[in-house]
């Protein structure tokens, strides 16, 4: 378009640069005009990017998500045309998950307070821990008890599927581990011993990097990290260098393990040799929550929402790394640590020590933080009774969510990164809407405070439990 055509057509049109969430430019900047509208500039964005199959994607100019026509949002916003208009296009999910709005089974079975929950990788079997001593598994299709797992001697703290789905494994308050068959509910070997103290925490080492699952990582209030090897049944690395409490650990992507304790440090380790590659100093007081950018494919693996299974651990290692790669581009995988000191830090550790960004606005206690499964959006949870949202790239803040009249404990993702689950020691669930920012579903039904919450995989159902002992399974 030559200077006078552009000139004359500026009162009706706007220049416009569409920029990637990690801030690339896409192309040059365009002279649109008015009429245009999220529709027309996916159309632009599928042809630059020469997508083969059109994708969805949602538009934001600064903070705001564009929704309206080029011509009215400069109204709106009292824009001139003078200024190149910045549109930041972000990718959604091609499929939707529909929020659950009512409890499908209330399954009692536990005898104390239920502890930790989780779906495995494709969403197909559910797992609990309890302060009953006991892990159970849970037949979805029944709503009903499958499996009574008795072996600890104390509380199940946590527990962790592997992502092959093949294993589970719980940690208790004794600091012993033990592993599951969750096909017959057997246990697999005499428990692990090793650390001192109770387990805060465990993660697998992803699928992508070793197929089948063989080792998976342990924390504990002991200060160390453990690597266990399921094969040999044995530690065969220990992490030691904290000097206290291990709070969380997360396997990442790239074959790094990263730990966050009550010392206020994180620490970085690489897995061959147990070595310390570098620590992250920042949080005024203990770490209590660690996230990765990638921790939902690290999660499910292989595993989507089209509910494909594998024939070999080959195919499974490939489709995983497959799907690994997609998620994380050419972006460096992040992490995100909430704290005691109220704050949380965005880091991009491979790159520097230096975190990205400090997020603050709690005016309490960080509980749990969670990226979402697209890595474009952070959550995080508080005792002060909010769940705000972040920017997952710039680590910006965005919204905050009130609703609960307590503590927030813990919060979980829909597999469209659309939708976000917290659970809340006021006893009720509740489903936020992420781009409208606001409450989408109250889910009210526990008797007391709710622990531990999880949104399976497949996107159809969510599970709850807490201090009334029962497991509430909730749909749509």
């Amino acid at each position: 378009m030559d200077a006078a055509a552009a000139g004359n057509g500026s009162s009706s049109s706007v220049m416009c640069q569409l920029v990637s969430a990690e801030g690339e430019q896409l192309g040059a900047a365009l002279y649109l005009p008015h009429n245009v509208g999220p529709p027309q500039l996916q159309d632009i964005v599928n042809q630059l990017l020469h997508n083969e199959d059109k994708l969805p994607y949602a538009f934001y100019v600064g903070d705001e998500e564009l929704s309206l026509q080029l011509g009215a949002f400069m109204q709106r916003n009292n824009a001139t045309a003078e200024v190149t208009l910045r549109i930041v296009y972000q990718p959604q999910a091609v499929f939707r998950i529909r929020p659950v709005n009512r409890c499908s089974a209330t399954i009692a079975g536990h005898t104390e307070a239920v502890l930790a929950v989780s779906f495995s990788p494709d969403g197909r079997c559910l797992a609990s821990g309890s302060g009953d001593t006991t892990v159970r598994f849970w037949d979805l299709s029944t709503q009903t008890p499958l499996y009574t797992c008795k072996g600890h001697k104390n509380w199940v703290l946590c527990i962790a599927w592997s992502p092959d789905g093949k294993h589970l494994v719980s940690g208790s308050k004794s600091g012993e581990l033990i592993l599951w068959d969750p096909k017959t509910g057997n246990q697999l070997g005499a428990p692990l011993t090793g650390h001192r103290k109770w387990i805060t925490a465990v993660s697998w080492e992803p699928v992508h990097l070793q197929s089948p699952s063989r080792r998976f990582v342990s924390a504990s209030k002991d200060g160390d990290a453990r690597i266990w090897d399921i094969t040999t049944k044995k530690c065969v690395i220990s992490l030691s260098g904290h000097t206290n409490a291990v709070t969380c650990v997360k396997w990442g992507g790239d074959g790094l393990i990263y730990t966050g304790s009550e010392d206020c440090l994180i620490k970085v380790w690489e897995t061959t040799q147990g070595k310390l590659v570098k620590t992250l100093q920042g949080h005024g007081h203990w770490v209590n929550s660690l996230a990765l950018s990638t921790e939902y494919v690290l999660r499910t693996g292989a595993y989507d929402h089209t509910g494909k299974t594998f024939s070999s651990p080959e195919e499974m290692k490939e489709a995983a790394l497959a799907r690994y790669e997609k998620m994380r581009g050419n972006a460096p995988e992040r992490l995100v640590s909430g704290s005691d000191d109220f704050t949380m830090f965005l880091w991009e550790p491979t790159i520097s020590k230096q975190p990205k960004a400090r997020m603050t606005g709690h005016q309490k206690v960080v509980n749990h933080v969670y990226f979402s499964p697209d890595g474009q959006w952070l959550a995080s949870a508080s005792f002060d009774k909010s769940v705000k949202l972040w920017n997952g790239i710039t680590g910006k803040f965005v919204a905050a969510f009130r609703g609960h009249v307590a503590d927030v404990y813990q919060i979980s993702w829909s597999a469209d990164s659309r939708l976000l689950l917290s659970g809340s020691k006021d006893s009720t669930l509740k489903v936020w809407d992420i781009r409208a920012r606001k409450l989408k579903q109250d889910l009210p039904g526990h008797a007391d405070e709710v622990y531990a919450v999880d949104w399976s995989p497949d996107g159809e159902k969510v599970v709850s439990g807490g201090k009334d002992r029962v497991l509430k399974l909730w749909m749509n």
